[in-house]
């Protein structure tokens, strides 16, 4: 139970396992970064090549701010982390051309791959190398889930809109809706999975689990882009505004929660800025403890301000047919929505692993690192094996309701024997 003293049952904390499902997933991340790179270019290419300039430079300009954001992290992480973590780019100069060439982020992906590779082909790999690999397959999956809200969801939000203002739709649209709706909801679910991995074997996540936790976020990101595509057909000048109005309070909620992610206070303010930019779509937890109330104060309000958009949208075109296939797509949304919510409350009831404490309370995953006042360098000073990932190792800790003790222990090197 929490809250006992540590025995000899307690182990060093050991980083999680790397094989060769890792090392496939690696290979098909990284496959599915340059298809969609390409797809969003030939996208880009068929609108300017019509003649709509405006649409081909909005989707070049997702593409771009989501480019600029994901190399600026990853070259903020790697100045951060340990230099003998990047010994092919001992200069701090190196790392600047690196990402300014946009490159930063494939040279991880094409890193990972490489030393995966190498550690699941070598019998005598170290439980360093193997860490290693994790270590920069955590990175990825964060910086995946930055470009996904980015980009992806906003650039689906314009072709969606496009499709409703055009009342046509071209084969490559289809194609992109479908692909970007299943990338969102597996960046979410590769993401959960990364912070899960220094998990106990036992509490790791199951094919059940997985399956829930994919269905419940695809069936609520599904409906909000939905609104807000319908939103902008009707009111195209207006939707800046609306995101900006959303995105603020977003923001300044995050703000208040103090969240300490990033090396400077200064880059802080950043990742506060994108972290908003993924409320305005979905649900993304940026401090530890309890949440339901925090949960359920926002989907209320997303909730709310999706139904306003949607019925701006039916009542500026009543009478409407029921044999709409809007109709159709509306009821279709709503009912996504309740569904989704209800497959959330199932998954955490009894799919999602906590501690039992004496006090219990309702605990959700922490999608943000929460640093402490201590510093990195306690943090990367702990007695174990290899090299940790510090942006996922905490937020792991904050996965379950631990105890003071128990979380004293972990910073500590040492994982009790707790009952999960």
């Amino acid at each position: 139970m929490a809250g006992s003293p540590c025995d000899l049952t307690c182990s060093p904390l050991q980083p999680p396992g790397y094989h060769y499902l890792d090392l496939v997933f690696s290979f098909l991340g990284t496959v599915a970064f340059l298809v969609d790179l390409g797809i969003d270019a030939w996208v880009a290419a068929n609108y300017l090549k019509a003649g709509e300039y405006y649409w081909g430079g909005l989707v070049l300009g997702l593409l771009v701010l989501s480019s600029l954001t994901i190399q600026f992290f990853s070259w903020a992480w790697y100045r951060s982390d340990p230099p003998d973590l990047r010994q092919e780019l001992q200069t701090g100069r190196a790392l600047i051309v690196l990402h300014l060439m946009q490159l930063g982020y494939l040279y991880r992906c094409l890193q990972a791959l490489k030393v995966g590779f190498h550690v699941c082909h070598k019998e005598a790999a170290t439980e360093t190398q193997r860490a290693y690999a994790v270590f920069l397959s955590h990175d990825i999956s964060l910086l995946r889930l930055f470009e996904t809200f980015l980009e992806s969801a906003p650039q689906l939000t314009l072709v969606l809109y496009i499709i409703l203002h055009t009342s046509k739709t071209e084969t490559f649209q289809i194609f992109g809706i479908c692909t970007s709706f299943l990338c969102i909801a597996w960046a979410l679910l590769d993401y959960h999975q990364s912070l899960r991995s220094f998990l106990r074997e036992k509490d790791k996540l199951s094919f059940m689990s997985s399956v829930l936790y994919f269905l419940w976020n695809f069936l609520l990101v599904c409906p909000r882009i939905l609104s807000l595509a319908f939103f902008t057909a009707l009111f195209p000048k207006f939707i800046l505004f609306h995101f900006l109005g959303v995105w603020s309070v977003m923001f300044l909620w995050v703000s208040w929660q103090n969240t300490n992610f990033m090396e400077h206070e200064a880059f802080e303010w950043t990742y506060r800025a994108v972290v908003a930019v993924i409320l305005y779509f979905c649900w993304f937890n940026v401090s530890e403890g309890k949440t339901r109330h925090r949960s359920i104060i926002y989907h209320t309000f997303i909730l709310l301000d999706s139904l306003i958009l949607a019925v701006s949208w039916i009542w500026d075109h009543v009478p409407l047919s029921t044999d709409s296939h809007l109709m159709h797509l509306l009821v279709g949304s709503l009912s996504s929505c309740f569904l989704g919510i209800l497959l959330r409350v199932i998954y955490y009831s009894y799919f999602h692993p906590t501690v039992q404490v004496a006090s219990p309370v309702s605990y959700d995953e922490v999608d943000s690192q929460e640093s402490e006042k201590e510093g990195a360098t306690g943090f990367r000073a702990l007695a174990m094996v290899g090299q940790i990932n510090p942006r996922t190792y905490r937020l792991s800790q904050n996965f379950f309701a631990v105890s003071l003790w128990r979380r004293q222990h972990q910073e500590n090197g040492t994982l009790g024997d707790t009952t999960l």
